[in-house]
């Protein structure tokens, strides 16, 4: 049935037109904005997990100059630390031409100051944007990385950069609890005495000592003595302490009385060996295997923790020298630190030793000549809750003047070469894992962007073809809606 009032082809061939329409101007919009989903309308899921991303993408960028900014300022403490390393080799140098005594060691000591004063030059300069890594120990952290978990929560990631403190200060000992219990002083001195330490070798009693074999070890030094027909212990006994002195070793000398050598050690960081054998047997009686050494010992317990800002100080005669400990050090480090303080002091007749014991406790040894007193007053106590001493702490108090000032600071140069070496290593590694965390930001962004593109870019090659066919299937639209519009007018010929 025809009607020339609803056109049924004409609304068919009208609502086909209107839906290539729609998906013309759909496939001109990708085009024209390269984006297959452009608005939540296009698709909702997809754009809002692309904005999500996006958001990342920017935040990522922030990172990334964050990071940059970290690099530099590690850098720039890196090539500080290496530069006082370079500076200190220098004084070690200079220091060790002093250990000569024919050398002018004023002139020296003028050229290990102006290098000290190089070095502060150095340390206060190692600032970046205002932040100087060789000051201070608290710790710099750096924007690394925003982690987004899968319940969509995102929380910030951090590179850790240790400060290494490269100052000079000497620190303040603190007022917290005391420390005093994690240090012994061997023997319970309270005095550091001149007077050396003694060991006695006896001839047991023999009325005839003819042709008898002996063999003594004193020092390392070897005495091999034969009796006489006639003699008795005393003639063997005046034969090794004769031999002993005659020897000249240092620091070590004997008397005799009744078949008795009595031998005096004044060596102050040494143990003097004493062996004595007979032929056939008993004949030779030692108290002792060995003379101890002159200088008294702190012994720092190895089972106490070392929390930054504990203060150790330990008095000598008069005065009383301190160290207060940074973050990450321990006893050894305590021990060299109040050993570099002591020998800055340049105490006359002083010496000190920081060693560890043969069970691997930090020690401190402190020996006293003579030369100032016969004896001087030793005590040591502890404090938390202090104010650490720097890196570099008794780089100032090198003084290569006098014999015991060169000896001590050889001991003391490397202490400091060690520390400024291991900042050098510590902003090294940083820095590289800055770098490579850098890297992998940009190559995750990167990442990203392709991952946004995938989601939301449209197929410029697919929606080309798809609007040819659009513009074609469009034209024949119009052409089919024409002639369906056409058609009331056939049912004119009916009427002629």
């Amino acid at each position: 049935m025809s009607s020339i009032l609803t056109n049924s082809s004409s609304l068919v061939a009208l609502q086909t037109l209107k839906s290539i329409n729609m998906g013309l101007s759909k496939t001109q919009n990708e085009i024209s904005t390269g984006k297959s989903v452009a608005s939540a309308k296009d698709n909702a899921a997809v754009w809002a997990i692309s904005k999500v991303m996006e958001g990342d993408v920017s935040g990522f960028k922030a990172i990334s100059e964050s990071l940059s900014l970290g690099e530099s300022t590690v850098a720039v403490a890196r090539q500080a630390t290496e530069t006082v390393t370079d500076l200190l080799t220098q004084m070690k140098s200079k220091i060790v031409s002093a250990q000569e005594e024919n050398v002018d060691r004023s002139k020296i000591q003028t050229d290990i100051d102006a290098l000290s004063d190089q070095i502060n030059s150095v340390v206060s300069a190692a600032q970046f944007n205002g932040l100087n890594m060789l000051s201070g120990t608290e710790d710099v952290n750096v924007l690394s990385s925003l982690d987004r978990s899968s319940s969509g929560s995102v929380t910030a990631s951090n590179i850790t950069i240790n400060r290494q403190d490269l100052s000079t200060s000497a620190g303040t000992i603190g007022s917290g609890t005391s420390l005093t219990s994690n240090v012994t002083i061997e023997g319970g001195a309270s005095a550091v005495a001149s007077a050396g330490n003694t060991g006695t070798i006896v001839i047991d009693t023999d009325a005839d000592v003819d042709g008898d074999a002996f063999s003594f070890t004193v020092a390392g030094e070897t005495i091999a003595i034969t009796g006489a027909t006639g003699q008795d212990q005393d003639d063997v006994a005046s034969a090794l302490n004769s031999a002993i002195n005659a020897l000249g070793l240092t620091g070590v000398t004997s008397s005799v009385s009744t078949g008795t050598v009595t031998v005096a050690s004044t060596r102050a960081f040494e143990d003097v060996s004493l062996v004595g054998t007979k032929n056939g047997g008993a004949g030779v009686t030692i108290a002792s295997a060995s003379i101890g050494e002159r200088a008294e010992t702190l012994t720092f317990s190895d089972a106490a923790n070392v929390n930054e800002g504990d203060g150790y100080s330990v008095t000598v005669g008069s005065a009383s020298y301190s160290y207060i400990a940074g973050k990450n050090e321990n006893m050894a480090d305590v021990t060299a630190g109040l050993k570099t303080a002591i020998d800055s002091a340049g105490l006359s007749g002083v010496a000190v030793q920081a060693t560890t014991n043969s069970s691997g406790q930090a020690v401190l040894k402190v020996d006293n000549d003579g030369s100032d007193s016969a004896s001087l007053a030793l005590a040591v106590s502890g404090n938390a809750g202090g104010t650490a001493s720097g890196g570099l702490f008794g780089l100032s108090g090198i003084d290569v003047s006098t014999n015991a000032g060169a000896a001590a600071a050889l001991s003391n140069i490397e202490t400091l070469i060690n520390t400024s070496i291991d900042a050098s290593a510590s902003f090294g590694s940083a820095q590289g894992r800055i770098e490579t965390q850098s890297d992998f930001i940009g190559k995750l962004t990167d990442s990203l962007k392709v991952g946004i593109g995938t989601l939301v870019d449209a197929n410029m090659e697919e929606a080309s073809a798809r609007l040819q066919a659009l513009q074609v299937q469009q034209q024949l639209g119009i052409q089919s809606l024409s002639i369906a519009n056409q058609a009331p007018q056939n049912l004119l010929s009916l009427f002629r």
